[in-house]
């Protein structure tokens, strides 16, 4: 169970520039839930997940992950619990490390190296097996390095490295939005696949109304740091991406827009 109870979040503080995202904002995600967030620039939805993740600190409330509270736990340390994908695919991945390097550190993600060599070259054939699961031929370039990758290749190995070792949640920041089309399908395919094989707690930004509709159990939409939408169940299941265009423009007349 992942939860926020009662946070506020004000940025830039005793200025004129003063701002209140979130006032009271309360959100409580079951274990195995893949929830969809949707909703306008400026909405909170990434602010959700960077408090969620520690990247950004609270001004008041509490968040609890299974149970803990880990409202002043530092990122890094939530991050053994939590797997996260971002926009851009150069962020997941480092680009002067081969992809053997790079499968070994997310493999030793949470544990110390010590003196120990990086790249532990006896689990190469599983590395090889879990690189084939893409599809991209990653598993005939072990030796070569991430940075001459596409985005979409170095986009999945980001969303198979995040997965490696054992997490609760995983979270994925708008992660097909920086791909073309076609890249952006085979990546939904393959988080569909990894989240459903893994059972993961999953939550989902995302600026694609398609696949807010067709991935996930839980859809919600955010407007100035609420909740505007909140489905699951049969009604989510009913849900077409002309409702959810419908109820944005709604959001737009009553912005004055």
């Amino acid at each position: 169970m992942l939860e926020l109870r009662d946070i506020v979040k004000i940025y830039q503080g005793g200025t004129v520039n003063e701002t209140c995202l979130f006032n009271g904002f309360s959100l409580s995600i079951p274990d195995g839930q893949f929830v969809c967030v949707v909703g306008s620039n400026g909405s909170g939805k990434t602010s959700l997940l960077n408090i969620i993740c520690g990247s950004i600190s609270v001004d008041e409330g509490q968040v609890f992950v299974g149970g803990e509270n880990v409202t002043h736990m530092p990122e890094h340390r939530r991050h053994r619990r939590i797997g996260r994908v971002y926009q851009d695919p150069a962020l997941g991945t480092c680009p002067s490390m081969t992809i053997l390097e790079n499968m070994s550190m997310a493999d030793n993600k949470g544990r110390p190296f010590n003196l120990l060599p990086c790249v532990n070259r006896k689990k190469t054939e599983e590395y090889r097996a879990l690189l084939a699961q893409l599809g991209l031929g990653l598993e005939d370039k072990m030796g070569v390095r991430v940075g001459s990758l596409s985005g979409g290749q170095r986009q999945a190995m980001a969303l198979l490295m995040s997965t490696m070792t054992p997490i609760e949640f995983l979270i994925l920041d708008e992660h097909t939005a920086a791909l073309d089309p076609k890249t952006a399908e085979i990546i939904m395919q393959l988080t569909g696949k990894i989240v459903a094989e893994k059972k993961l707690t999953t939550i989902m930004v995302t600026h694609n109304l398609r696949y807010a509709v067709e991935y996930g159990n839980r859809l919600l939409m955010m407007h100035q740091g609420r909740l505007e939408l909140d489905l699951s169940g049969e009604r989510r299941q009913n849900l077409r991406v002309d409702d959810l265009l419908q109820r944005f423009n709604e959001i737009s007349i009553e912005c004055g827009n």
